[in-house]
């Protein structure tokens, strides 16, 4: 799902915007948006933190329970109409108050693009209705709005909006999100999602009725491990904007782009074969992310 797109080890603490109480990083959607963590400026914790929430509530409208597809297009749109209302001045609706009470002061104070707010609710809207993907380049074009936006937002808030910069960050999010796919394929595959692009699974002669059966072989494990190649080059060509991020930000991202390299470790040693099981951090990943973070 979307801004599902950064690999931090689970216990992680984040906050819940609407509550203020932290829960831990893996327990459930959302495990790897770093809203809080302790490299965190303190000054933007509740401007990401709302972001945070906008987005969660969206992904919980587009993914939880059990309302039919055309009830989540519909509720999506009636949040993309509470968005462009707040970002407008207006009062929305009392839906979602909890979320827009929060939000709309962070638009304001920051001048936030709400386009790649609307962005996120795009791919919310996709997630709905698609889940097969022709190409990686269909797959990037998903990645363009449920992921890239996350970031960008980030860079904005931190005052950061040169063209090289934003395209660096656009590498790490992508990243992000295809690692998180490979790392979740047991998890996404039972659930119908199949992001793994169809004709990189011609190229590895594997078939649909394969990976919905969820059955390793040569060729989803060679068709993971080019996918796991893309996603970790993406990784490298984005990872100097952590130079260009100041004070704790700049380390937050190290962190960042350790974690989403790590799973890729992750995920090599299990031969690639994720179709079996999920690669998870632990402690002694914190510490081998934060070793590699200092010589970045």
């Amino acid at each position: 799902m979307p801004v599902k797109s950064t690999p931090l080890p689970e216990g992680l603490a984040t906050t819940n915007a609407s509550t203020g109480t932290a829960r831990k990083a893996g327990v459930d959607h959302y495990e790897n948006f770093p809203v809080a963590s302790v490299l965190c400026p303190p000054h933007l914790r509740p401007a990401i933190a709302a972001i945070y929430w906008f987005a969660r509530t969206a992904d919980d409208i587009a993914d939880e329970g059990d309302a039919p597809p055309q009830t989540r297009l519909d509720d999506l749109a009636a949040y993309h109409a509470d968005l462009m209302a707040t970002a407008a001045g207006l009062s929305p609706s009392p839906r979602w108050a909890a979320v827009f009470d929060r939000l709309g002061p962070v638009i304001t104070q920051f001048v936030l693009p709400v386009h790649l707010l609307a962005d996120l609710l795009s791919a919310f809207e996709q997630d709905v209705v698609k889940q097969r993907y022709a190409s990686q380049a269909e797959l990037l074009d998903y990645c363009s709005r449920s992921a890239n936006p996350v970031g960008r937002l980030l860079l904005h808030l931190y005052g950061v909006h040169d063209e090289s910069s934003l395209q660096m960050s656009d590498c790490i999010c992508s990243a992000l999100q295809l690692i998180n796919f490979w790392q979740d394929l047991s998890v996404d595959i039972p659930r119908g999602r199949i992001y793994l692009p169809a004709d990189a699974w011609a190229r590895h002669g594997v078939g649909e009725a394969q990976l919905l059966a969820l059955d390793s072989n040569p060729g989803t494990t060679n068709l993971i491990a080019d996918c796991a190649q893309s996603a970790r080059a993406a990784m490298l060509k984005g990872s100097p904007l952590v130079k260009r991020i100041p004070g704790r930000g700049g380390w937050e991202l190290r962190m960042v782009v350790q974690g989403g390299l790590r799973i890729l470790d992750k995920i090599e040693a299990l031969k690639f074969n994720t179709l079996a099981q999920r690669p998870k951090l632990g402690p002694w990943d914190v510490v081998v992310m934060g070793w590699r973070a200092l010589w970045m």
